[in-house]
């Protein structure tokens, strides 16, 4: 594993200014950096925030959002509170077209003019994602950036992207199960892209407050009727690989990773309490570290997730649906000594749009365009088919509280609202009305 710094204190060391903090590093399979959790397990503290990032392109994006959000703490916990600071690093990515509000600094976003083409540090993050696929991603990046007028093109575009996602390896070794890897990438890749660029163009003009099909698009908002116009659409398909790659991923570093080691580290510090908190991926990766929590535990004092990337029925015992099944997570909110806490907005593009077409076209190659609520996700419109789960403003939440325990939803929107296309407001996060809440859920306040 990479050593990407792993540190316990704070100040200009570490780029966090409160403390005492620490960094809990995972690789791509789980495994902990064992000196990072060392560092936690010697924290002189009583509750300790547990915080995961959603898809940043590398440790200093991640190292930017701890600082910034666990910035009003202090002031906002009683006497008897004594915090520590954690935050979980995972090999992730971000596209760097999607801008984080008040984040940024000189350099950091992509080069004004790319359009569909790939920038530079794009380029460079997907290389280190994918690594070993450097022909196959010059390929991908040569085609965005010619945008050929060529269905033969959008073939081999979609004939490279399922090599990344590995699709071809699964119709291999699984040709008479159902494919592992969701339609979106098997199905006919020109009806995906243009499914895909209608839904840029919805995000677009969500995030302009410009109406789609009334005439009055701005600029890149509309959808060309020649192929040429779709190459956004071809762009999307590439990220919506990467974001299936880290779905998994997250998944993956919260059951064999995170949850595991809070478990180790509830056993050597019983009386320690951890606060989870998530923010996209981030928040799949707190949310499934609860299958590793043992049956009578009650060292996950709260959970708080951020926008949430994972589906909106994940802890109902029974989905609408289909009563014979579950969600992903079902039950799992029981595993918590205190509340978990779904805050949502509907100024999210990135789960608003993208999240549910991503969806529809995993499970339902048909009609790719409509809307059907199965496929929502929590951080859009919070918890679902959880009964007596509490939905809440966020002036209500600051006001009286969160429920102690159960679901809960509350609607952040009044805060989580800037953030340009295609994401809109997804990383508009660090808002001291959102460590209030994380306060509520753990019953840290004055």
């Amino acid at each position: 594993m990479a050593d990407v710094g792993g540190g316990f204190g704070f100040g200009t060391g570490t780029g966090i200014g409160v403390g005492p903090y620490a960094e809990l590093t995972f690789d791509s399979e789980g495994d902990v950096d064992r000196a990072s959790q060392g560092a936690v397990s010697r924290m002189e503290a009583t509750d300790v925030l547990v915080f995961a990032h959603g898809w940043n392109s590398d440790r200093s994006t991640a190292t930017r959002l701890y600082d910034r959000f666990f910035a009003p703490f202090p002031a906002l916990v009683g006497p008897g509170v004594r915090l520590g600071y954690v935050g979980v690093v995972w090999p992730s990515m971000r596209f760097s077209d999607e801008p984080i509000p008040d984040f940024e600094v000189a350099g950091a976003l992509a080069e004004p003019g790319h359009g569909c083409a790939l920038d530079p540090l794009t380029r460079r993050a997907l290389g280190e994602f994918w690594p070993g696929r450097r022909a196959e991603l010059d390929r991908l990046a040569e085609l965005l950036a010619e945008q050929p007028e060529s269905a033969a093109a959008f073939i081999e575009f979609g004939a490279l992207v399922r090599e990344l996602v590995g699709l071809d390896a699964v119709h291999t070794v699984h040709a008479v199960a159902a494919p592992a890897v969701p339609a979106i990438f098997a199905e006919d890749v020109l009806e995906v892209c243009r499914a895909l660029s209608h839904a840029l163009a919805r995000a677009g003009a969500a995030a302009t407050g410009i109406g789609i099909g009334t005439g009055t698009e701005g600029p890149g908002l509309t959808v060309g009727g020649g192929l040429r116009g779709l190459w956004g659409g071809a762009k999307e398909l590439l990220r919506q690989a990467a974001y299936y790659k880290m779905k998994k991923r997250a998944g993956v570093v919260g059951e064999r990773g995170l949850g595991p080691v809070l478990a180790e580290l509830a056993a050597g510090r019983p009386a320690m309490r951890f606060h989870l908190i998530g923010h996209s991926f981030g928040a799949r990766v707190v949310s499934f570290s609860l299958r590793a929590v043992p049956d009578g535990a009650r060292y996950v004092r709260s959970v708080t997730l951020l926008q949430g990337a994972f589906s909106h029925y994940a802890f109902a015992d029974r989905l609408p649906h289909d009563k014979g099944r579950g969600g992903a997570l079902r039950g799992l909110h029981r595993k918590v000594d205190g509340p978990v806490v779904a805050c949502h907005s509907p100024h999210d593009s990135a789960l608003k749009v993208f999240y549910p077409l991503a969806s529809r076209m995993a499970g339902d190659s048909a009609g790719l365009l409509g809307f059907d609520e199965r496929w929502g996700a929590i951080g859009h419109d919070g918890v679902r088919a959880v009964p007596g789960a509490p939905r809440l403003s966020l002036d209500a939440a600051l006001r009286e509280g969160v429920p102690t325990a159960g679901c809960v939803s509350v609607d952040a929107g009044s805060v989580v609202r800037r953030g340009g296309a295609p994401s809109g407001a997804h990383s508009d996060i660090c808002h001291e009305e959102l460590a209030r809440v994380v306060v509520s859920a753990g019953r840290m306040g004055r």
